[in-house]
């Protein structure tokens, strides 16, 4: 998949965002990401171009991030995950994870757009760390909305062991804190966000054993056997090692 973000990646960005911005200089856009990502892996692709638009935009990033928005094109209907629609992307989410850390308000509203196409699970990390009492308000709202994909990212971006990200703890040194945000999640009807929550639990069971599944315990008894599914993809991981703990909870909800 890393040779789809080269030269071709950046024709295409060039023709878009000149429809957009016709003082874009293109052809040095595209010729910059072609000289720089020939000998590159898939992340380090991407940081090329997301550099190059920078360098190649030349403007204060709240107009930058403006022109990138509007050529995000359709919603994501499906629920599929950024190897499978809207990877062309991954350089704009880079795009706001780098530029756009001292401009709040804008980089969320550009997050909450492009998750909805591609994933922000990696650009939204920073965020996380610098302004985290504004991001869990955020986080709450959106995991009521009504997107799966904005709903999964609050999930999926907060996960400590997100994979291809670095890792990060749980938030403000409490995984109830996590947990809490994974409550309205816990019985989403997607099953995409299903599997995210699973997942973020086996992230949290891996160092957050007792809390995990005592916190999993009274999700239960609140919502019974319809969380089945998840709570078994969550304690995947101490199942796999024979933990007893996990094997006793799973036996007493029949599965």
């Amino acid at each position: 998949m890393k040779y789809y973000f080269d030269g071709e990646l950046a024709q295409f960005f060039g023709h878009q965002i000149s429809l957009i911005y016709p003082e874009f200089p293109r052809n040095s856009f595209i010729k910059g990401v072609n000289n720089l990502v020939k000998e590159l892996e898939l992340k380090e692709r991407v940081a090329v171009i997301s550099k190059e638009l920078h360098k190649a935009l030349g403007l204060p990033y709240v107009d930058a991030i403006g022109i990138l928005k509007q050529m995000l094109g359709p919603e994501n209907k499906t629920e599929q995950g950024m190897f499978a629609n809207g990877y062309f992307l991954m350089p704009i989410a880079h795009y706001v994870e780098v530029y756009g850390l001292n401009d709040f308000d804008v980089s969320m509203d550009a997050l909450y757009e492009i998750t909805k196409r591609h994933t922000s699970e990696y650009a939204i990390r920073p965020y996380l760390l610098h302004y985290e009492q504004e991001m869990l308000e955020k986080l709450r709202i959106w995991a009521i909305d009504e997107n799966a994909h904005v709903r999964r990212l609050v999930s999926e971006g907060t996960r400590p062991r997100l994979p291809w990200a670095k890792r990060i703890d749980v938030l403000s040194d409490d995984p109830y804190m996590n947990l809490s945000l994974l409550e309205p999640l816990i019985t989403d009807h997607s099953k995409y966000v299903q599997k995210s929550v699973g997942n973020h639990l086996n992230d949290l069971s891996k160092t957050y054993k007792e809390e995990t599944i005592e916190w999993i315990k009274k999700m239960h008894k609140l919502h019974g056997k319809n969380i089945n599914w998840t709570v078994k993809h969550g304690l995947r991981s101490l199942i796999k090692v024979n933990d007893q703990d996990a094997l006793a909870f799973m036996h007493r909800v029949g599965e």
